[in-house]
């Protein structure tokens, strides 16, 4: 922005003249470092906000995240109490008895909680091995399965909301 000059009226003094223009070109400058300071200010303004949004969204995903894993230790003491039932009922075999059928019902309510909470089974079985998902604990000669390939299932793995909580204990085929 620029201020303009008009000519001086007939008859003033060059002095006059001279000490008008000095006033314009001291106004000029000061509107200047206005502008500048208004424009640095204004850029300082947008980048506090963008960091204080930015803030405020990595705050939001904390708390989601913290919301999804909660129960980890909760879930994951639980997990002992899933196998032995499990293994209670594989015990039991094919007796259709009361005590069996209340067994099988804690189960089913018991996966379901946990399901409901985020909690999945990893059961490998005749699928290839992922060391980011199974635990290998021993290799036996493939026979009929596909080299690399899970033939054993020790211990079931589990994962809360797609993060690994406990890896599947595994046997794995190797070539012969």
């Amino acid at each position: 922005m620029t201020i303009e000059q008009t000519p001086p009226p007939a008859g003033t003094a060059p002095a006059a003249d001279e000490t008008q223009k000095d006033c314009c070109a001291t106004l000029q400058a000061e509107l200047d470092t206005a502008n500048a300071e208004l424009a640095k200010l204004r850029e300082d303004m947008l980048r506090e906000r963008a960091d204080l949004e930015n803030q405020r969204r990595r705050v939001a995903r904390d708390i989601d995240v913290a919301r999804k894993f909660a129960n980890e230790r909760v879930l994951g003491d639980l997990l002992p109490v899933i196998d032995s039932l499990e293994a209670g009922l594989a015990q039991a075999g094919d007796d259709a008895g009361p005590l069996r059928e209340g067994m099988e019902l804690t189960l089913r309510q018991l996966l379901k909680v946990a399901a409901d909470h985020g909690l999945a089974v990893v059961d490998p079985k005749g699928q290839p091995f992922n060391p980011e998902h199974h635990q290998a604990m021993s290799m036996v000669p493939g026979g009929e399965t596909p080299d690399n390939h899970v033939v054993q299932v020790y211990q079931k793995g589990w994962l809360l909301n797609e993060r690994l909580l406990r890896p599947a204990l595994v046997v794995v085929a190797q070539s012969s």
